[in-house]
């Protein structure tokens, strides 16, 4: 089949879903327009800063646009192509883009509460201090992945016999490294300039590009040649500062710039696949069994992950971009339409890995992101463009991919932590209570302990990230469905996906234990990988369960709009 026929169908559903489901649900739940929201009523300068609608949308895309939508279509394609475009799209029309608007919307009713305090206002305290773990431990998951996946990417070196020696991409990844630097420098002179200067609209766009090229430009002009270890160090400095620092000073203004790149790349994809118009040369369907990944179900709907739903989005959207909305009309674009485009990116990762597949079906070699980079860079040589330049810039967004992740996810784990031990009169508190709560402190224990986990490698640890990556989001969907219910708001629409996402991740989970368990028993596992990952399965089991557990009780024991009047920001 032609990639570009497939492309089409997927832009003309996602985009039919946004103006038809997406707006019901924004008139069924409510939106008020006039009413104000927490950024304008606990502005602070940090967390709490009223944000443009686009900026936003900006900010919540890049956030949840992480290595998921690549990596997960590509992987999850050996059970065939129809498989995953069908779950992409249903997933991200009914399942994933419900959850981040409903995440979004409700934390925005909610004086910009994360879902832990949410938790803790319709399901208990109980429940709360369970969730917030729960959260904390994932966060751990998601950057230790991530964090592997970056110093992998701009990794000079390569292991010949036993001999670390320059790998023949050690200049372009050299060169994506640079960029990524120059990035995150040009991001805070951004964020100065639109602060002193009051820089919106246009000329914040225009200024945008300009520092979004100078990076790519000067960036190739100079590579650094350094190894996995030097990059891991790297970009756990900037993540430690990007989750400490003002929301307006480095996170906001590299997820526009870095949104001005991701066009960039979507849009070479999308005319590569128009002019050139490849076939998709993977099989449609292979089977229900594959001997690598297993079962079709649950591994195709924990492996596809953030392309179709992410229980990471719903953090995302109640911790960082609820606080930042300044008009509540801005939150279907950001949550519901931010989900959409991200779906649309997996449909592209997943034409982009069929066009680069062999004409029998066999796939390209190399990771996902490799073949999606090299795929892409390849339709960008057909325009012109050098291709030692396509391949820096592809490089680097496959990189900016997982680093936009990154930067929201040690925020979010920060914060997680945090709420973890916070009390009401933190004034008073214990002084024990004071130092876990501060921000630096809890960014540095968040931190150490996912570096622990990078010693495991991403490979390893992509499979429990999907699992409990998807629980998240039906602990989500519980919350969801119990905040709708007691304000008097329609939450039937919640009820398929929550079932089905507790069957996928509870089967997950459990194979994946039960896998671990025998690798152990036979002998053939470390502490480091398997027992960890162990470890991390059995307490991501209990936790779900008993939130579960507490969640449907809670339910069922509220009653329908209990708290109808008092839904607006007030907490």
């Amino acid at each position: 089949m032609n990639t570009l026929v497939i492309i089409l169908i997927a832009a003309v559903l996602l985009v039919g879903a946004y103006m038809l489901y997406g707006r019901w649900l924004a008139n069924k739940w409510g939106i008020d327009p006039t009413a104000k929201t927490p950024a304008q009523v606990n502005e602070d300068g940090q967390d709490y800063v009223p944000t443009n609608g686009w900026t936003v949308f900006s900010h919540q895309f890049s956030s949840i646009a992480g290595a998921g939508p690549v990596t997960g279509a590509i992987q999850a394609a050996v059970f065939g192509w129809v498989p995953v475009l069908l779950w992409v799209l249903i997933g991200g029309i009914f399942f994933g883009a419900v959850t981040d608007f409903g995440a979004l919307y409700a934390s925005v009713k909610n004086n910009g509460k994360s879902l832990g305090v949410l938790i803790e206002k319709y399901i208990g305290k109980f429940g709360r201090k369970l969730f917030l773990l729960f959260c904390w431990l994932f966060t751990l998951l998601v950057i230790a992945a991530f964090a592997d996946m970056v110093a992998g990417t701009f990794n000079a070196f390569a292991l010949v016999d036993g001999v670390n020696q320059l790998s023949p991409a050690a200049e372009t990844n050299g060169a994506a490294g640079s960029i990524s630097l120059l990035f995150m420098a040009f991001a805070v002179v951004l964020g100065l300039l639109t602060k002193k200067f009051n820089i919106t609209g246009w000329k914040s766009a225009v200024l945008g590009l300009v520092f979004t090229v100078a990076a790519l430009g000067l960036g190739m002009l100079i590579p650094i040649t350094a190894g996995k270890m030097t990059w891991t160090y790297i970009t756990f400095i900037y993540i430690f500062f990007a989750a400490v620092m003002p929301m307006w000073l480095l996170k906001q203004p590299r997820d526009a710039m870095t949104t001005y790149m991701f066009v960039g790349m979507i849009a070479g994809a999308v005319l590569g696949l128009l002019v050139a118009h490849p076939s998709m040369n993977l099989p449609m369907f292979t089977g229900f069994h594959n001997e690598a990944l297993g079962d079709l179900f649950p591994i195709l709907f924990v492996t596809v992950a953030c392309g179709a739903v992410s229980g990471f989005h719903s953090l995302v959207s109640s911790n960082t971009s609820s606080k930042t909305i300044a008009n509540e009309k801005d939150m279907l674009k950001v949550g519901y339409g931010a989900m959409v485009l991200e779906s649309l990116l997996a449909v592209l990762a997943l034409c982009v890995a069929g066009a680069a597949a062999a004409a029998d079906g066999t796939p390209a070699a190399g990771t996902p992101f490799q073949i999606f980079s090299n795929g892409v860079a390849g339709f960008l040589e057909m325009f012109g463009i050098p291709i030692y330049v396509a391949q820096c810039f592809m490089t680097m967004c496959v990189s900016a991919l997982a680093l936009t992740s990154l930067d929201a996810v040690a925020r979010i784990g920060r914060m997680s932590f945090q709420e973890l031990f916070s009390v009401d009169d933190m004034k008073n508190a214990a002084v024990w209570r004071k130092v876990l709560c501060d921000k630096y402190f809890s960014t540095i224990i968040t931190l150490a302990l996912s570096f622990v986990l990078t010693r495991i490698g991403y490979a390893n640890i992509w499979p429990l990230f999907g699992s409990a990556n998807q629980l998240l989001s039906a602990l989500v969907l519980v919350t969801l469905c119990v905040f709708l219910k007691v304000t008097g708001r329609s939450n039937k629409m919640l009820f398929p996906p929550l079932i089905i996402m507790l069957c996928v991740t509870g089967t997950a989970l459990v194979q994946r234990t039960i896998a671990l368990v025998k690798a152990i028993s036979a002998g053939s596992a470390t502490f480091l990988v398997e027992g960890l990952q162990l470890i991390i399965a059995v307490l991501l089991i209990a936790l779900g369960l008993t939130i579960v557990v507490n969640s449907l009780r809670a339910y069922f024991k509220s009653k329908a709009r209990e708290e109808v009047d008092k839904t607006s920001t007030e907490a």
